[in-house]
């Protein structure tokens, strides 16, 4: 499990009507959430992101509501994983279940710049900057790793063998 891209980084408490805002949240179309996505907090953010791109933030990312649409239109971004200081627990559990790669880092923020590019190990717990600095993170558990791989929750059950008629 393996991530490289530019970093985008943003501050503490950056909510999901942040992520998200609210307005847009009356659809689950993927393509729609993405085209939003980061819009209040940089409203430039989806036409300067690149697929592979990963957002940096401060503490308590994902906090607010509990909406599962923001996962999904970080990810249908182009976005392929996102590390902060800390998560909101509700977020932390919601991406995993989208399929959606977080990592928690507490000196990442205050290394590395925007545009930086950073790569992320996340089976072996690793984060390289740019020029070389490796930091150590929390490797991503084996089973939440077949999520991701799976593309989450749902899509992992199903693959496991319990159809939708199960669920």
């Amino acid at each position: 499990m393996k991530f490289a891209g530019r970093a985008w980084k943003f501050g503490n408490n950056i909510d999901t009507d942040a992520i998200i805002p609210a307005r847009y949240i009356n659809s689950s179309d993927p393509a729609f959430l993405a085209a939003h996505c980061m819009e209040d907090a940089d409203p430039g953010f989806v036409s300067k992101i690149k697929a592979g791109d990963i957002i940096v933030a401060g503490d308590n990312f994902g906090c607010g509501s509990s909406r599962e649409h923001a996962p999904i239109a970080i990810q249908a971004a182009g976005i392929s994983s996102v590390v902060a200081k800390s998560f909101a627990r509700i977020f932390y559990r919601n991406a995993f279940n989208m399929g959606l790669p977080i990592f928690e880092s507490e000196t990442l923020w205050d290394k590395v710049k925007d545009g930086q590019v950073i790569e992320i190990d996340g089976a072996a717990g690793t984060i390289r900057i740019e020029g070389g600095e490796l930091l150590q993170i929390q490797a991503i558990p084996e089973f939440m790793q077949k999520l991701v791989a799976d593309g989450g929750l749902l899509k992992h059950v199903i693959k496991m063998g319990y159809g939708k008629e199960n669920l």
